[in-house]
């Protein structure tokens, strides 16, 4: 009796089970009423100050969880981390590369003073030369015990001295450069500062003591001289060292000793025979730079290569190819132009005489 029943006939056909259930999902709890925006005025409010039915609640004001204030803080503080890394790494900000030097470059010719000794067996004229304890190819140019240094790791001087190796190589052991073909194989090992120069010397070759190919590599005149034996004889040293925080530089000392013939019209008057084979002695110094770029791309900074070559003749230009006298040859007379010391832009002529100890005993 005190409490809601349903009729006395039942409930209606097809209707939910009380009324208590079909109003159940639109009665509001206080929560919900007191969030609501709009509040209904009392009957006493209404007729004091004939006021609308209905008045605007301010919103209410929901502070952030703790959990919300604490990921706020968290970007917060990653944030401002990261700008502090960005401008206050640990890490030395890399100095503005300095402009590279250009190549400078010497070819000093040395003249036989009588008849190039030959012999149709190449290893007959090496026993019996000073090369007789020379290795053989790339085995004569080998890595010196590396050291680190106070701004260079030792991985970093292996790099350089292993850089410099590769550039001696392909430059001086390598058939294909040697015959005057192939210089790409050394243009990829050269800084790309550098390249202009490089190309600027085989496209345009001037004794000028910057564009002479002979100073990039080694290349004998293929229309005079071809390899008798391709097991050239080399000798010398590999030294690294630091110039200063940022540069390593590595200087390379070594004697070439190649065994040639006559090709074509090389094989004229004064030689000895096509078969006739003679040694050709070559001593150069390379002096290459190396910034921590270079170290990371395998390149190097050809500064200076200083070379003394023979049996040639003075009185032929070695700038694009070497053009060595053969067995059975002699110099020609005479020598290079004399040299305007007032003249800007061109290179001292220079050139020596091949001593006779250098030469293979026949």
């Amino acid at each position: 009796m005190g409490g809601p029943g349903n009729p006395p006939e039942g409930s209606p056909e097809g209707a939910p089970g009380g009324g208590e259930d079909e109003y159940r999902s639109v009665v509001f709890d206080e929560s919900f009423v007191r969030a609501a925006r709009l509040q209904e005025f009392s009957a006493q409010e209404r007729i004091a100050d004939h006021a609308p039915a209905v008045r605007r609640r301010p919103p209410l004001r929901r502070g952030l969880s703790r959990q919300a204030l604490v990921l706020v803080l968290l970007i917060a503080v990653a944030f401002g981390t990261a700008i502090y890394m960005g401008v206050r790494h640990p890490y030395q900000a890399p100095a503005a590369r300095e402009p590279i030097e250009p190549l400078r470059m010497t070819v000093i010719p040395l003249a036989p003073e009588g008849k190039v000794p030959g012999r149709a067996d190449p290893a007959y004229l090496y026993e019996h030369s000073p090369a007789a304890q020379f290795r053989t190819g790339a085995e004569g140019v080998p890595l010196p015990a590396s050291r680190r240094t106070a701004h260079f790791s030792d991985s970093q001087v292996v790099s350089a001295l292993s850089t410099a190796k590769d550039y001696i190589v392909r430059s001086a052991l390598d058939p294909e450069v040697l015959t005057g073909g192939e210089v790409r194989a050394v243009r990829v090992l050269l800084d790309p500062e550098q390249l202009d120069q490089f190309d600027q010397s085989f496209a345009r070759p001037t004794a000028d003591g910057r564009h002479a190919p002979t100073g990039w590599l080694v290349r004998f005149d293929p229309s005079r001289a071809e390899l008798a034996d391709r097991k050239v004889r080399v000798q010398g040293t590999l030294q690294a060292a630091e110039a200063d925080s940022s540069t390593l530089e590595v200087t390379a000392d070594h004697t070439f000793v190649y065994a040639l013939r006559a090709t074509g019209s090389g094989a004229g008057s004064g030689s000895g025979g096509k078969d006739e084979v003679s040694l050709f002695t070559l001593r150069r110094e390379l002096h290459f730079r190396f910034d921590r770029d270079d170290l990371r791309l395998h390149q190097a900074q050809l500064v200076v290569s200083y070379v003394q070559a023979g049996p040639l003749s003075c009185a032929e230009d070695s700038t694009n190819h070497l053009r060595p006298l053969l067995a059975g040859q002699t110099a020609k007379e005479g020598g290079p132009a004399g040299t305007d010391p007032y003249a800007t832009g061109s290179a001292t002529a220079l050139c020596g005489t091949l001593a006779t100890s250098a030469q293979p005993k026949v």
